[in-house]
């Protein structure tokens, strides 16, 4: 395994993150445990999930994953040996039955000893908001439509010295944001540096892959100067960039099989990339898979690479990627189809 620190800390995490969204739906609890186990023996010592998950997100499983990586670290005793992520679900329609309240105070304390009790730990290593409360574009919008009245911004202060008083308490360690824009960005950014109390944000969580690579528009340069870094989610674009979805093939028991409303990565022109991109893994022996995470991991901005499985097979194989040095015909290969295709799933 290779390790990198989260940013402004001495905490060293692995550089594939164990990605837990699917645990309490399409995995059951014995599963979640069993890739805890082998992610763990593998060197992989960062988890995340949130109160939201599993997804989709449901009442009748709301939480359920967090539930059972808190029984893991009871049964295993193992909560020293992982660095621990979650997240507060944004304001949204689906996320009415967990509360409709957004990132006011009294929602984060909710949420956050909500969280813990349910881990079964008295701290989170990084507390994370899930998506923005105000109005903006994320979650596959490319455009961003302006809304003259919501005036969010003026929230940040207060959201961040609640989560200040999370970290003075040791609930929190540290604070990240996810699924943002460059200016939401650095509005988080600026605040805690005008008001040295204030937490900084360490981490952002947003998508980034062969079909999306938009981070680096804007984000990227953040990334680098401000060393806030990137904690890659949906690198295999909801298992798209596997290819097991082409030729219109749907398997059982596969994410967009069961959900087809999930069609983030996989309209016309993301399906024509992925096929691209594996005639070219399959020209250079590799796997699809494992050539979209291995580019994902040699990002000079990745702090950390969120892989997630719904089988040990591919538990196995996504992990491994960590051992995949890409080469340089395999990259120019890969920009090329970039500069054919760019971002065709934001």
């Amino acid at each position: 395994m290779i390790y990198t620190k989260l940013p402004h800390t001495d905490i060293e995490v692995s550089k594939i993150c164990l990605g837990t969204m699917t645990w309490g739906n399409q995995n059951t609890e014995a599963e979640g445990h069993e890739q805890m186990d082998y992610a763990l023996d593998q060197g992989v010592n960062f988890f995340d999930t949130a109160e939201l998950y599993p997804i989709p997100a449901h009442p009748d499983r709301h939480s359920l994953t967090e539930k059972i990586i808190g029984t893991w670290f009871k049964k295993t005793g193992n909560r020293d040996k992982i660095i621990l992520a979650s997240k507060i679900a944004g304001k949204a329609d689906f996320t009415k039955f967990i509360r409709t309240t957004g990132f006011n105070r009294d929602s984060i304390i909710e949420a956050v000893e909500g969280s813990l009790e349910r881990l079964q730990t008295d701290y989170i290593d990084l507390y994370q908001l899930h998506w923005p409360e105000r109005t903006t574009n994320y979650f596959g919008e490319r455009g961003y439509t302006h809304d003259i009245s919501d005036h969010w911004q003026d929230n940040i202060h207060q959201v961040l010295e609640t989560l200040r008083d999370l970290i003075r308490e040791g609930k929190i360690r540290h604070v990240g944001i996810s699924n943002e824009t460059p200016w939401g960005t650095m509005r988080y950014l600026e605040e805690s540096k005008v008001h040295a109390t204030l937490p900084r944000s360490i981490t952002v969580q947003n998508p980034y892959s062969l079909l999306n690579r938009q981070f680096e528009v804007g984000m990227s340069e953040i990334a680098m100067r401000e060393q806030i870094g990137l904690l890659a989610y949906s690198p295999l674009g909801f298992g798209v960039l596997s290819g097991k979805y082409l030729g219109d093939r749907k398997p059982d028991g596969a994410r967009i099989t069961l959900f087809p409303n999930y069609k983030r990565y996989s309209n016309e022109t993301a399906v024509a990339a992925t096929q691209k991109y594996y005639e070219l893994a399959r020209q250079n022996d590799l796997s699809l898979a494992q050539m979209s995470l291995a580019f994902v991991n040699s990002r000079p901005f990745l702090t950390s690479n969120i892989i997630g499985a719904t089988s040990m097979k591919q538990l196995e194989e996504n992990i491994a990627s960590i051992d995949i040095a890409l080469s340089d015909a395999v990259l120019k290969g890969i920009e090329a189809i970039h500069d054919q295709i760019p971002n065709p799933a934001p």
